[in-house]
């Protein structure tokens, strides 16, 4: 039976969660079935896409042969980006019909980008494969493709038709990505209320693989995220907390060129918030940071980085105002657990320390 999350935004949607889903069946009972494309990449496709096209097509849908990216960061660009176009034009998928994105983060953002500007605007449904997905990147619509200068600085929001994780497929995760969609849930725990933070005690089971645990940290990270994008489902304000760790994340992402994943970059960028966080509030969550940290697995420090890189990509941060100064920067801090502060100006000198902190020399 699978559980359902409806996002309350203009355009309500359904995230459903469950073990086994029978994807034909569960899209179908939602989108009527039509023309449809599943775009996927190299490490999911040789593992699912059969299974899903033959799910769907015994549902009625009419699917192409599915068009697969390589797998990994670097097919979030305007390239690859053509390239999937393109060969939607081939396959002839109609104004009418869906694209289906089956993979992580990368595929969901990418395949929402190309959803939203093919034809104007397709039917779009997310097929998340990973937990850094499932739990964050398949739910609240934005979508979009990196630059050379940062990440996800091309992009729209979308409101997909239906999302559908089937969460049997966390099994064949590395451990290594596990974690990584652990620092997500990390983090929404740390931004909620005392239920889900007492609820990341089970991220040691849901590390190695233990199924109860990771279907009720899924579900806990789908419905928090959910409530947070209903009330601003544009990031005009309140869902700016969901970039908590992001602001130096992704500066540290930028700065190894992609080859650290957004699971370590993160957890280093919420011990940077951290810190800053105290100097600010007088608060020091430090202790619960590492200790959260180290039960999922994550580093606290990354490989040493040019921090210049760093600013470099903080300044392009989407959250900088046009009234901001060279050396001020926005970032999401905790006043306490469960009490995240969007848009506090940080300096620059103030900035560095925390950057430098989590840079292993």
């Amino acid at each position: 039976m699978a559980e359902r999350v409806t996002v309350q935004v203009s355009e309500p949607y359904d995230v459903l969660l469950g073990a086994g889903l029978d994807l034909g069946e569960t899209v179908s009972g939602r989108v009527p079935p039509g023309e449809g494309a599943i775009l996927t990449d190299s490490t999911v496709g040789p593992l699912y896409a059969g299974e899903v096209r033959r799910s769907l097509e015994a549902a009625g849908w009419r699917v192409a042969d599915p068009i697969e990216v390589p797998a990994g960061e670097s097919s979030k660009s305007l390239g690859v980006y053509a390239g999937v176009v393109s060969e939607l034009s081939r396959s002839g998928l109609p104004r009418d019909g869906t694209l289906f994105a089956l993979g992580g983060g990368v595929v969901g953002d990418l395949g929402g980008f190309v959803a939203a500007t093919y034809l104007r605007g397709v039917g779009f449904v997310g097929l998340p494969s990973s937990l850094l997905a499932m739990v964050d990147s398949s739910v609240g619509g934005k979508v979009g493709v990196d630059l050379p200068e940062g990440k996800n600085l091309v992009g729209s929001f979308l409101r997909p038709r239906l999302v559908a994780a089937d969460t049997r497929w966390l099994g064949s995760l590395p451990g290594s990505e596990v974690s990584a969609g652990l620092a997500e849930v990390v983090k929404m725990g740390l931004l909620a209320d005392g239920g889900f933070l007492r609820e990341l005690g089970r991220v040691v089971e849901a590390r190695s693989g233990e199924e109860a645990a990771l279907q009720s940290l899924v579900s806990r990270s789908v419905r928090f995220k959910a409530g947070v994008v209903a009330g601003d489902e544009y990031e005009g304000g309140r869902r700016a907390i969901l970039n908590y760790g992001h602001t130096v994340g992704h500066g540290l992402e930028a700065a190894a060129g992609y080859l650290l994943s957004h699971g370590e970059a993160v957890a280093a960028g919420m011990v940077a918030a951290a810190r800053v966080s105290s100097e600010v509030f007088g608060t020091d969550l430090s202790e619960t940071h590492e200790e959260l940290l180290v039960a999922a697995g994550l580093p606290r420090k990354v490989p040493a980085v040019e921090v210049g890189k760093v600013f470099a990509a903080m300044r392009r941060d989407k959250k900088r105002r046009s009234g901001d100064a060279p050396g001020d920067y926005r970032f999401v801090l905790l006043e306490d657990l469960g009490e995240p502060v969007w848009g506090v100006r940080v300096a620059e000198d103030q900035a560095a320390r925390a950057v430098e902190g989590v840079l292993e020399r």
